[in-house]
């Protein structure tokens, strides 16, 4: 017998502001910078990765290869990226 499975896609999860806050949240506190990427990348993708390169201001192309686990966005692109998502950068004592 042959198990059937089906492709997991996270963006497709990502449905809230709320979820999507939780999500990058404990992304972020793993601290690693592909884990980063790619969580930003599912992000921007459930959104619509054009839509948020538009806002952030950068190309389509540019932020996909920027959003990868070998990636390393610059420190305007990431702001771009978390402001068109609606989200804010929060600093606080470890």
């Amino acid at each position: 017998m042959v198990l059937e499975t089906t492709r997991w896609d996270t963006a497709e999860s990502l449905r809230s502001p709320e979820y999507i806050a939780a999500y990058l949240e404990v992304v972020f506190e793993e601290g690693d910078p592909a884990h980063i990427g790619l969580a930003l990348d599912n992000v921007a993708r459930s959104e619509g990765l054009g839509e948020i390169a538009r806002k952030a201001g950068v190309s389509r192309e540019a932020l996909a290869a920027a959003l990868t686990d070998e990636g390393d966005p610059r420190l305007s692109t990431f702001i771009g990226v978390m402001k068109a998502l609606g989200l804010r950068i929060v600093a606080e004592a470890a």
